[in-house]
């Protein structure tokens, strides 16, 4: 059930020595391709990024956050198109790309997989390293890998529904 699915998911920083095979990768990605964009765009890239060494200079663009080594694999979520700006005064790519990340995420989770977002890193490092070009944005980094402890469905640190729920009107 999706609900068990999103109790589950969790940011995971630490990382078992095993690889996630091409063909789960690929049906991550699936799920990012599936996902809604503005004006169906899909202004996006996904950058997987499996090499060590690759892993380890991501690292230091993550401001040496060693976790991104640790893990399986990296994934860029890459804007290809930054200039559509929705009615709403808002980028369409990095709402986006949001959306499709969590697509990854949540099926990573439902597959036992962990990921954590990186928003912490420096766009021109990981673009340098990535080979992105400078049109293009780098919304997001996320590790996915088996966790070493196995993701199930818990309580988590979150405000209550009446904290965060206002009806009609702005509270």
């Amino acid at each position: 059930m999706l609900m068990d699915i999103i109790r589950k998911r969790r940011s995971v920083r630490s990382y078992a020595d095993k690889p996630i095979p091409e063909e789960i990768i690929k049906e991550l990605i699936e799920a990012a391709r599936l996902a809604p964009s503005a004006k169906n765009l899909q202004e996006w890239k996904f950058i997987i990024v499996r090499d060590e060494g690759t892993k380890e200079k991501l690292v230091e663009a993550a401001k040496g956050q060693r976790f991104v080594k640790e893990a399986s694999v990296v994934i860029a979520g890459v804007a290809t198109y930054t200039d559509y700006v929705m009615t709403n005064g808002v980028p369409a790519c990095h709402v986006d790309l949001a959306i499709a990340m969590e697509h990854i995420a949540l099926a990573a989770a439902e597959k036992g997989i962990g990921t954590c977002w990186i928003g912490a890193f420096y766009q021109d490092k990981a673009k340098e390293i990535l080979g992105v070009p400078d049109d293009c944005l780098i919304v997001a980094l996320m590790t996915l890998g088996y966790p070493k402890e196995e993701l199930k469905p818990e309580e988590k640190n979150r405000k209550s529904l009446e904290e965060i729920i206002c009806w009609e009107k702005f509270c």
